[in-house]
């Protein structure tokens, strides 16, 4: 190949690679969030120790139920310590949230349905075998506590991550 073609074709390669990066170019530049935008994650990066490794995970939350009740709760994990643990151990406590009657129960009970009999008369819920089940696994798992016979709550340390988990799950 003679050198003339080969300078003509790298220039020609030069001039296309040139237009496509003007192109792919931001024509204004990003506009810069809202400051208060990530105030929890610039907080949390603020109170982070120089030795955090990989980060943290933070969840909080403020409540008030429709039953009056008040809820404030706040959680921040390092990374490598959620990386570093037995996940598999957790696998009953998130497995009691995956299924619908389980659910509705939790949000039934947060809205102030609290007795079993109460609960027996919302619709969804199954025969009263099928609700005792539910509600059993519910109590095992530490979502719910039976604070008196036939009386359930969500304990306070579980509302604002019952909460969390479930706003993962909505896309």
């Amino acid at each position: 190949m003679p050198k003339d073609d080969l300078a003509a074709r790298v220039a020609a390669l030069e001039e296309a690679v040139a237009r496509l990066t003007a192109a792919a170019a931001p024509t204004t530049p990003p506009a810069r969030s809202d400051p208060g935008t990530f105030w929890a994650l610039e907080g949390l990066r603020d109170r982070l120790p120089a030795e955090a490794g990989t980060g943290a995970v933070l969840f909080t939350g403020t409540v008030d139920l429709p039953t009056g009740e008040h809820y404030d709760w706040q959680l921040a994990r390092p990374v490598d310590d959620l990386l570093g643990t037995d996940w598999s151990a957790h696998a009953g406590t998130l497995a009691a949230l995956g299924h619908p009657v389980r659910l509705l129960l939790l949000r039934q009970v947060l809205l102030g349905t609290r007795t079993a009999a109460e609960l027996a008369e919302q619709e969804g819920l199954g025969t009263t075998g099928q609700l005792y089940h539910h509600l059993r696994q519910l109590v095992g798992a530490g979502w719910l506590r039976s604070s008196s016979r036939g009386h359930y709550t969500v304990p306070a340390e579980r509302v604002v991550p019952l909460l969390t988990i479930l706003s993962g799950a909505i896309r």
